[in-house]
C-alpha cells in the first residue's frame, strides 16, 4: 500500500511546526534578494550550459567526443537560451502590462 508521507505532520511538535513559520516568513527586501540570487544563479547556469556545448563541439572536432554527445549538449543549450528568453519576454510583457494600468 503507497501512504502519503508528504503531508503528516508526525513527529513535529506545534512549537517547532510554528519556529519554522516563523523562520519562513521574510521581509520584501529578503525576497527580493533571494529573488535575485535565484535569477543570477539561472542565469548563470544558462552561462555554463553553453561554454559546456561549446567545449563539446570543440572536443568533437578532435575526436574525443562523439557527434551524439555534442548534439546532445548543444540542444540542451539551445533550449536553456530558448527558456531564458521566453521568461524574459514574459517579464517584459508584464512590465509593461503593469505601466499601462491606470491608477
Amino acid at each position: 500500500m503507497i501512504q502519503n508521507t508528504m503531508f503528516q505532520a508526525s513527529g513535529v511538535s506545534p512549537l517547532q511546526m510554528r519556529e519554522q513559520a516563523q523562520a519562513a516568513e521574510k521581509t520584501p527586501a529578503e525576497s527580493i534578494r533571494s529573488f535575485g540570487s535565484y535569477l543570477s544563479d539561472a542565469l548563470n547556469s544558462v552561462s555554463a550550459q553553453e561554454q559546456q556545448a561549446h567545449v563539446m563541439s570543440d572536443k568533437m572536432m578532435i575526436g574525443q567526443v562523439n557527434v551524439d554527445q555534442a548534439m546532445i549538449s548543444a540542444q540542451q543549450a539551445l533550449l536553456s537560451i530558448q527558456l531564458t528568453t521566453q521568461v524574459r519576454n514574459k517579464v517584459v510583457e508584464a512590465y509593461q502590462e503593469i505601466m499601462r494600468t491606470q491608477i
